[in-house]
């Protein structure tokens, strides 16, 4: 009978491990920097609000060519009145006056109008080119914010790599230590090892597992980042592709880096363009000094029963305005547009010293980055070596169990440092292309 509740107990028991196995099996998804950089690009809502502003300013381009095409009114009214005193003087009929009563109680009267703008100070004019050049500056903008989660996108799969092989590397590390703990434990029950030394190694092993949950932890909060940015399900285990980080380009010159960095960063593009806009609507402000001229055209009809009627009147001819207080006005409004253009001059200064230094910031970072793979590299066969040499010395009692525990840890920074080294490496590179707007 307790031969058979332990089958059962155990089948339950394997039954439950596969299915959690296979529910994580079905929750982890390879996923490589490309297909990140499409799901970034796809779900960012920073991106969805550029696309709305770069809409908004398309449609007030549209609204600034309305502005050539004839506006046309109509209205009517019927209305209710009182019986109101009339004193016609215009004469009736043949020369003789109406002495009877004019009874009025309803008007009712309709009214088409069309006007065309023929002259404006070339205001609809200037208020069209610097509505194009303010869509440019919208689009520009979108695509700088484009290059922005490009490159986010990249750290956070960094981040994303590098967590995970700390996390591999600590569990090996584990391994190692747990092994440790049971050689020394041997040899200590034998006589051969001092308690202290065995103390050292247990106390080690607890560290490495404390590191090895803050891996697990930081490995947890880089997938829910991750997850909200590409719009994954909550809870998918994403699994880095290492290929994706071999080594990048040579660096070349870094005037090169900066020719480009001028002639493709997307938010320089956008200042030149409210730049150009601001010089138009200095040239759209002066307009006020001068009048408008537009064709207009109109029909009426009037009903005054028993008194009036009006039908078929057309009319149409030429109008012209001329506000003459602009004449002291407009001078205030011009040099607030010019002070605008100055504001948008000086931020384009702003911003090309601004690039200079990103740029050769980028460039020191990647030159430093791809040394440091290097020298990373060095640093692993050296601490591997010498945790091999410090280990034998131990071993035959020449070094301390200090010694070897220092030696274990070097070893372990040598592997964590060679591993974010050529995931570093990349993100510096891809941080040089969007300094050199060349990010794609």
């Amino acid at each position: 009978m307790r031969k058979n509740r332990y089958r059962k107990f155990t089948l339950i028991a394997i039954c439950t491990i596969f299915s959690w196995q296979l529910t994580m099996a079905q929750n982890s998804r390879n996923l490589g920097m490309d297909e990140a950089i499409h799901l970034s690009l796809q779900n960012n809502k920073q991106l969805k609000l550029s696309s709305a502003k770069v809409k908004e300013a398309t449609a007030s381009l549209h609204q600034a060519k309305n502005n050539m095409l004839p506006d046309l009114k109509a209205s009517g009214s019927y209305l209710r009145i009182n019986n109101p005193n009339i004193d016609l003087k215009a004469k009736l009929g043949s020369g003789s006056s109406s002495t009877g009563p004019i009874t009025v109680n309803q008007v009712s009267y309709a009214m088409l109008s069309a006007s065309l703008p023929l002259f404006s100070g070339f205001r609809v004019h200037y208020g069209i080119e610097s509505a194009k050049y303010l869509e440019q500056a919208a689009k520009m903008d979108a695509e700088n914010d484009r290059e922005e989660v490009i490159q986010n996108t990249i750290a956070a799969y960094s981040n994303l790599y590098k967590a995970r092989e700390a996390l591999a590397l600590m569990n090996d590390n584990l391994r190692e230590a747990k092994q440790r703990v049971e050689d020394f434990s041997n040899l200590e029950k034998n006589g051969l090892l001092a308690r202290n030394d065995l103390l050292k190694v247990q106390l080690q092993e607890s560290n490495v597992e404390l590191s090895l949950l803050d891996a697990e932890n930081n490995l947890k909060i880089t997938y829910i980042n991750m997850n909200l940015m590409l719009g994954l399900p909550e809870g998918t285990e994403l699994i880095a592709d290492s290929n994706s980080f071999q080594n990048p380009d040579d660096a070349g010159i870094i005037s090169t880096w900066e020719e480009s960095a001028f002639q493709n960063r997307k938010d320089m593009a956008a200042l030149s363009s409210r730049a150009k806009a601001a010089n138009i609507g200095i040239k759209a402000t002066k307009a006020d000094y001068y009048p408008g001229l537009a064709l207009s055209g109109g029909y009426i009809a009037l009903d005054i029963p028993s008194f009036l009627t009006v039908t078929n009147a057309i009319n149409g001819g030429i109008g012209l305005q001329y506000n003459f207080s602009s004449l002291w006005k407009t001078g205030a409004k011009v040099a607030e547009a010019r002070a605008r253009y100055e504001e948008v001059e000086a931020s384009k200064d702003i911003l090309s010293d601004a690039i200079r230094i990103q740029v050769n910031q980028a460039y020191e970072n990647y030159l430093s980055s791809r040394k440091k793979i290097d020298v990373y590299a060095n640093a692993v066969a050296q601490a591997a070596e010498n945790y091999r040499i410090v280990k034998n010395k131990q071993a035959n009692n020449l070094a301390t169990t200090t010694d070897l525990l220092d030696a274990d840890v070097a070893q372990l920074q040598a592997r964590l440092n060679y591993a974010f080294a050529k995931s570093e490496a990349l993100v510096a590179y891809k941080k040089l292309q969007q300094a050199s707007g060349v990010l794609r």
